[in-house]
């Protein structure tokens, strides 16, 4: 089994900027599609991003693209979310995940069915 443990979130002004880490543990391999998926109160979950294990990224383009960026440590185990540029329409709780397959669809459509999540980190961005 797969655990995952998610830091960096809080409270932040609009135009700040936050990095969200995400550590895995248990039986986990660097092969893992590793990713990030955000929900907002109210909401339903929304994809954010999301890394292959060869450092092949995609993004929600419509809410998160050039404002943040995915990346990968394969020699910790961890991925990160460097969130720059923060909107209050970024409120939300940060959840990590992580599958053994890569089926972009699969993350980019709500992520059902990944092997893996995390508990979830709070992000508050103020106006």
């Amino acid at each position: 089994q797969v655990q995952l443990g998610e830091s960096g979130g809080g409270l932040v002004q609009a135009g700040g900027s936050l990095r969200l880490s995400c550590a895995a543990s248990g039986h986990f391999s660097s092969a893992y599609a590793m990713g990030w998926f955000r929900q907002a109160p109210g909401k339903e979950r929304e994809f954010v991003a999301a890394v292959t294990y060869n450092g092949y990224t995609t993004y929600n383009a419509d809410s998160v693209k050039g404002r943040f960026t995915i990346s990968r440590d394969n020699d910790k185990n961890t991925i990160y979310l460097q969130m720059n540029s923060l909107k209050p329409e970024d409120t939300a709780i940060y959840t990590c995940a992580a599958d053994r397959m890569w089926v972009a669809t699969q993350w980019e459509k709500g992520g059902n069915g990944l092997d893996a999540w995390g508990q979830g980190t709070r992000v508050t961005v103020s106006s």
